[in-house]
């Protein structure tokens, strides 16, 4: 940000803005709007997508501005070309529109947001995605289709997997080697449901779903799929190890086995309950006596793990660095490296009889858990990113892990055919076991 505060400064001087695209106006989006408008130079809010349009206009009015409501490809290019700001329900427009530099996915859907996603790759858009759940269930095939694109797709800063990234390019920066991402938790009950949250929901004007998924393990889960996906590194065992922990993460190092996450080539884990929280850190391994010397000079201890951390998450504060940095550096803050490392597959949150019709993230139904990759494809298991929808066709009990066998799906949407298509080209191995292939 030291550098591009000024790029963005020279922007703003040569009038000359980089021009975002929104596609949801819930409270992160908002934040972000506002963010960009009152504080970013040489950024523009240039069009929010939002099914729900007077929700968009009240995100460009709370940070101080005007929009116009487009409702076809003419009235919103003519708007954008004038240099006017616009609002509509068609995420198409927008991806087609000239004059847009990068798109931003916020609404933390997973068939909406996949369709827009590849549209805005198809238009040669860059693409920040502030959107776990999509990027965890079909990142990497994602990934591929924007690479032959020739544009971006990346994780953004703020949220805590490109928080967790932001570390893990310092510590090899410096010359040490990551062997575990973590995310620190203050709750962690698999049982909650939007009913038990609806009180805190209320409060942050958040909707109970979205917070029963911060509590009941599934986004997390998904933001360590992330890291996982771009970092290789897998779990340690199903649904990670958690540590509950009511000190500080610095003085956790000793309670893991630095030979062990050695051998597993690192991991991805959370921990419960210790300082500074929310925040994430990173565990490091140094070989270099020289470095070791200066690391306990530094107070950072005798090893053999050090640790390093960030106190915070600012989520859309941070965002405008990231859009900045894809378009002016093309530079990716997260992205897969190749195919899945680690899935997050579906389990019961209560019992379910046979023909229930699975309800969504963060709902009554399921919650998600951390599982490696080649783990959950040789036992058939069902991404919860999949699952909304899908009908059961046994009684399932809780805790128990859902698969393909378990479910009737829509084998029709573009996610089914974009997961496929990641099968086939990661594990084409497993395709005769598969039951969607």
């Amino acid at each position: 940000m030291i550098i591009l505060d000024k790029y963005l400064q020279a922007r703003e001087k040569e009038g000359n803005p980089i021009r975002v695209g929104i596609i949801g106006a819930g409270i992160m989006a908002k934040g972000l709007v506002n963010q960009i408008v009152r504080y970013t130079p040489g950024m523009e809010v240039a069009a929010i997508v939002n099914r729900t349009v007077s929700k968009a206009l009240d995100a460009y009015e709370n940070a101080g501005t005007t929009a116009e409501v487009c409702t076809d490809a003419e009235s919103l290019q003519k708007c954008l070309s004038a240099g006017g700001f616009a609002v509509t329900d068609n995420p198409d427009l927008v991806c087609e529109a000239a004059g847009i530099d990068i798109i931003v996915e916020m609404t933390g859907t997973i068939h909406y947001a996949t369709d827009v996603v590849m549209k805005a790759i198809a238009n040669k858009k860059h693409v920040l995605l502030f959107n776990a759940e999509l990027d965890a269930t079909i990142g990497p095939i994602l990934k591929v289709h924007a690479d032959k694109a020739g544009v971006l797709i990346s994780g953004g800063d703020g949220d805590q997997p490109g928080v967790i990234m932001n570390l893990v390019r310092f510590v090899k920066s410096i010359g040490l080697t990551p062997v575990l991402c973590g995310n620190i938790k203050g709750l962690q009950d698999y049982y909650r449901n939007p009913t038990t949250q609806a009180g805190f929901a209320a409060t942050w004007d958040m909707t109970p779903e979205m917070v029963t998924s911060f509590a009941d393990g599934t986004k997390i889960s998904f933001e360590q799929a992330c890291v996982a996906n771009a970092t290789g590194m897998g779990v340690a065992k199903r649904g990670m190890i958690g540590i509950n922990y009511d000190g500080h993460v610095d003085d956790m190092t000793s309670m893991y086995d630095v030979e062990e996450l050695k051998r597993l080539g690192g991991i991805v884990d959370y921990v419960v309950g210790p300082k500074p929280g929310p925040g994430v850190f990173v565990y490091a391994t140094a070989d270099d006596p020289m470095t070791k010397k200066y690391l306990e000079y530094g107070k950072l201890g005798k090893g053999p793990l050090y640790s390093f951390y960030t106190p915070y998450h600012l989520c859309y504060f941070e965002l405008p660095h990231s859009i900045g940095k894809m378009v002016e550096f093309q530079d990716v803050i997260m992205a897969p490296i190749a195919g899945p490392v680690v899935d997050v597959i579906t389990l019961a949150k209560t019992d379910l009889p046979a023909g229930k019709q699975l309800d969504g993230l963060g709902g009554y139904d399921t919650y998600g858990q951390c599982e490696n990759a080649p783990v959950a494809r040789q036992e058939n298991l069902l991404p919860i990113g999949l699952a909304e929808g899908a009908v059961l066709k046994r009684d399932v009990k809780r805790d128990e892990p859902l698969t393909f066998d378990d479910v009737e799906l829509d084998e029709t949407s573009q996610v089914m055919r974009l997961y496929r298509e990641q099968l086939q080209m990661f594990f084409p191995e497993l395709q005769e076991k598969s039951a969607i292939a």
